[in-house]
């Protein structure tokens, strides 16, 4: 699928709200705010239930990877999630010394 594409099924199940669970929350990291190396995607099947966490790591930005794009729509097609949530922005991860 193409990114451009995957991303925009990906906004349009963001933008609906929350329809309630299944749950997906997709949450991106980066050494910048510009780019987004790694995604963490967690998926809660109801509201007392404890979140499962799956995360991609990629070289460049992973926004704009094609691969991990279209892997989001199916797994949001597969867990026939109600609710798809993204955190905005890009968080920073922790510099390790």
């Amino acid at each position: 699928m193409n990114v451009d594409k995957a991303k925009k099924r990906i906004a349009k199940q963001v933008n609906k709200g929350f329809h309630g669970y299944p749950l997906i929350t997709l949450e991106y990291f980066g050494k910048t705010p510009e780019t987004a190396t790694d995604l963490v995607i967690s998926f809660t099947l109801d509201e007392n239930a404890e979140p499962q966490k799956q995360r991609f790591v990629s070289e460049s930005d992973v926004r704009e990877d094609e691969m991990i794009q279209s892997t989001l729509v199916r797994i949001i097609e597969r867990a026939e999630a109600k609710t798809v949530a993204q955190v905005e922005g890009v968080s920073i991860l922790a510099q390790s010394s």
